[in-house]
Order: C-alpha cells, then sequence, then structure tokens
C-alpha cells in the first residue's frame, strides 16, 4: 500500500528598513508600491513556506538546508525559482507532489485581487495544484502592526510505487 505524507511549512518576514528599500515579491509576484521584505533571497513567504512543506513531506529538510545563507549562489533568488528547485529535488527523492495549499498572513497587500494569479504561477513552478488563501490578523501581532509577512503552508507529496519497498 502506498500512504501518502504530509508536511508543514512556516516562514516569516520583516518589512524591509525603510533606509534600505526592496520590492515586495509575494506568491511569486511583484507588488509595485508594497514595501518590501528582509531576506537572503526575495524573501517570498508564500513560496518560501511552500517550499519548506514540501521539504518537510519528503523527510528532506528545509529552505535553510537546500537554500541557506551560506549558499551566495541564491542571494537574491526568486521564491518560484526556490520553489521550482524544491519541488525538482522531492521528486528526485522518489516522491510525486499531490498539492500545496498556502495561508498568508498579513495586513498588507490586498491578496484576493491577485489570488488566481499567483496560485497559476505557484502551480507553474510546482508542477502540482497550488492554492493560497489569505487572511489578516485584525491588527493584532507583528503581521497585524505591519511589521512583517507570515506564511504557512502543507504540502502532500506519495512515494513512487516502485521506491515504497
Amino acid at each position: 500500500m502506498i500512504i501518502p505524507r504530509t508536511g508543514i511549512g512556516v516562514d516569516v518576514h520583516a518589512f524591509s528598513p525603510a533606509a534600505a528599500p526592496r520590492p515586495l515579491w509575494l506568491g511569486g509576484l511583484l507588488w509595485e508600491g508594497e514595501r518590501g521584505l528582509a531576506g537572503h533571497s526575495d524573501a517570498d513567504a508564500v513560496a518560501h513556506a511552500a517550499a519548506n512543506a514540501l521539504f518537510s513531506a519528503a523527510g528532506l529538510g528545509d529552505l535553510g538546508t537546500h537554500f541557506g545563507t551560506d549558499r551566495p549562489e541564491y542571494a537574491g533568488a526568486s521564491g518560484t525559482t526556490l520553489l521550482a528547485e524544491a519541488a525538482r529535488i522531492v521528486r528526485e527523492a522518489g516522491f510525486e507532489i499531490g498539492n500545496v495549499a498556502v495561508q498568508l498572513v498579513c495586513q498588507r497587500p490586498k491578496f484576493g485581487p491577485r489570488r488566481a494569479e499567483a496560485e497559476r504561477v505557484l502551480s507553474e513552478a510546482v508542477g502540482a495544484p497550488v492554492g493560497v488563501t489569505a487572511a489578516t490578523t485584525d491588527h493584532l501581532g507583528f503581521t497585524g502592526r505591519a511589521e512583517g509577512i507570515a506564511a504557512i503552508a502543507t504540502a502532500l507529496v506519495v512515494p513512487h510505487a516502485q521506491r515504497q519497498a
């Protein structure tokens, strides 16, 4: 019997300081006019949480294991590049990807109007369905105070039949 595996991924980034502004990349999309996030790569919390969930489901470590600050070639890398590479690594390890679901937690930007666009971009990167939902925290906590953005993801992977022994 082949048993699916699930994983959980979380990613959090603070907004970049006003003295060192960055563009906001979120859900694989550029958000013009929005304050960007600080991080080693583009700081796309949605894509990073999705990659972490894939690695968790396959038992392959996390984002830092594969793309950490000790890997200068990933400095400034796009979240979709990291997500696509995570999906490749998971498949190479003997898993098929069922889907990824991401919950974005932030006050801004207003995600709903671009949800379908983000889901399309992320699904293309993964090669499987990616759904994204968004919520605010009613101005509570660091996300509510607009100090940063958080994302929580789950992923479902299934071992290839020939490797399930």
